[in-house]
């Protein structure tokens, strides 16, 4: 008796359902592939954004002190010069007030440089959350 069928072929529905896997398998990976890298592009991009804000604040840290240092000279300068307890008085007095209203000009700028470096740098994790969170077609 003669067998009419191959032992090592599978039956039409089995290889039909392991296709269907592979194809599945391969359209799961497709999207997980690209949800890495799209990942990766997020964090290079936070990482860009926060490395800029740093240097923004250093820089602007660092332009505030020499200027406070330069009114201290300033300030010094003229201090040397007065001529009666009462000039140096006024000079004194002028010179606090001024540093204290440039110190609260300072102190805003700073706050507001830190509310745009922290805008700045979510803004690629509102985008990649965003695109990974889209609803389903």
């Amino acid at each position: 008796m003669a067998n009419t069928t191959d032992p090592f072929e599978f039956p039409e529905q089995v290889r039909a359902f392991a296709e269907k896997g592979v194809s599945q398998a391969r359209d799961n990976y497709a999207k997980f592939k690209e949800a890495a890298q799209s990942g990766n592009g997020t964090i290079e991009a936070v990482f860009n954004a926060a490395s800029k804000g740093a240097h923004a604040y250093s820089a602007k840290v660092l332009d505030f002190g020499q200027a406070n240092t330069n009114a201290g000279f300033d300030f010094l300068q003229e201090l040397v010069g007065v001529k009666s307890l009462s000039d140096a008085t006024e000079v004194w007095s002028t010179h606090t007030r001024k540093q204290v209203e440039i110190f609260a000009t300072q102190a805003r700028e700073l706050a507001e440089l830190t509310q745009k470096i922290a805008t700045d740098t979510a803004a690629p994790i509102r985008t990649g959350a965003s695109k990974l969170f889209r609803p389903a077609a």
